[in-house]
């Protein structure tokens, strides 16, 4: 725990999913004592899946009880300049100020493909998801930190670094993000604004399930047959969980970090190691 997080607000894109990595984050950063706005595109009034208004809500609540921090569940469409300004001015209202902004939302559309046969409208959405939407929200938090210490944390991928077989346009938009990470962290640190990148490698997520029961039926395997292949890849021989990220993301988020800014650091078992 970071003690020095009690009092502070965090927003958290792209956490409406409890078992996602955003969700993972905002509940590490509530048990440090911060105030969390957990964001997402939602789904319709009463809808009861994953990312719905009411689950949103619900779990924002959880948070509240658990960790006794104040917790807001906000809908969020991180393309829409529009939806922006409400979810900023909803949680302005509420909490005054930010101090933690994770932009978590994300997205791959259009995979399993090879660039020369991508369908262009789904290669756009996906970089306006991972790149522009982290452009837009962090200039929309600017307002909000102006004054005191912030923290942004910006997720990219380890394919941002290396490039992954038919997903081009996530591997694209996530070395942007690693770039636009670095280009805030120059600009703002005369403001006392750090800014870094987290690249996860092999994070079993709903996103990383997907990819491997696509993976399976490309090759005509097996899911528990695909995942353990992807496990022979990392040198420490299993497959990260939300958790591991979200340490990460709270020591970015804390004092403890004061001294890191401009990063892109790695949580991916040993997968990739750099100078």
């Amino acid at each position: 725990m970071y003690t020095d997080l009690e009092g502070k607000t965090a927003l958290v894109t792209g956490s409406g999913r409890r078992t996602g990595i955003g969700f993972a984050i905002a509940e590490k950063l509530a048990e440090s004592g911060a105030n969390i706005v957990i964001s997402d595109l939602a789904g319709e009034e009463g809808d009861t899946t994953p990312g719905a208004i009411s689950e949103m809500e619900a779990m924002a609540q959880d948070l509240a009880d658990r960790f006794g921090t104040d917790a807001l569940a906000v809908d969020l469409d991180v393309t829409d300049p529009g939806s922006i300004s409400r979810a900023m001015e909803t949680a302005g209202s509420r909490f005054g100020q930010i101090n933690i902004l994770v932009n978590n939302a994300g997205a791959a559309l259009g995979v399993p493909n090879e660039v020369k046969n991508y369908d262009e409208s789904l290669w756009m959405k996906t970089i306006d998801i991972n790149l522009h939407g982290v452009f837009r929200m962090s200039r929309a938090v600017f307002p909000f930190m102006a004054g005191q210490k912030g923290s942004i944390i910006n997720l990219s991928s380890r394919a941002g670094k290396v490039p992954p077989l038919w997903n081009g346009a996530y591997a694209v938009s996530k070395a942007g993000v690693i770039m636009l990470t670095k280009v805030m962290a120059l600009e703002l640190a005369g403001e006392e604004i750090r800014a870094n990148a987290i690249c996860p490698g092999l994070i079993m997520t709903d996103m990383q399930e997907m990819r491997i029961n696509l993976e399976a039926e490309v090759f005509g395997s097996t899911f528990d047959a695909q995942e353990k292949e992807l496990a022979t890849r990392v040198p420490m021989g299993y497959l990260g969980g939300p958790e591991d990220v979200a340490s990460l993301a709270a020591f970015l988020a804390s004092d403890a970090s004061s001294y890191i800014t401009g990063q892109a650091i790695n949580v991916c078992g040993g997968q990739t190691m750099e100078l």
